[in-house]
């Protein structure tokens, strides 16, 4: 399994191979306030990189999610049905979103170091 990986959009992922799992980092999470409600895609769904994949509605705003890469969806957090504040206490971890099978190999996100320095 490979590093995380951030992206501009605040989204990290984990690419393993041909397959990412997909979800918000601390800081949207911070931003967005608690998260209170998840709109997932379903399982075989297929998304272009850069477009809108999940619907987060918190307290202080409803985001998007975004694809950061050509995917189809394989497998959602199914938990954040019913406990989506799993995002709000472990963003990256037990509140991962999706998982997807990519079709663009390409590795376009940032390191946790650069992130960080993106966000400062």
């Amino acid at each position: 399994m490979s590093e995380i990986k951030y992206l501009e959009t605040h989204e990290w992922y984990i690419k393993d191979g041909e397959s990412i799992t997909v979800g918000i980092s601390a800081y949207a999470q911070g931003e967005l306030g608690d998260i209170v409600f998840v709109t997932m895609p379903a399982v075989g769904d297929a998304f272009q990189k850069g477009s809108p994949v999940v619907e987060l509605e918190a307290t202080k705003t409803i985001a998007e999610v975004y694809a950061p890469f050509d995917c189809e969806i394989t497998e959602i957090n199914e938990k954040l049905d019913t406990e989506p504040e799993l995002i709000n206490s472990s963003p990256l971890s037990e509140g991962w979103i999706y998982k997807a099978t990519v079709n663009d190999p390409d590795d376009v996100g940032m390191s946790e170091s650069d992130y960080h320095d993106f966000i400062a």
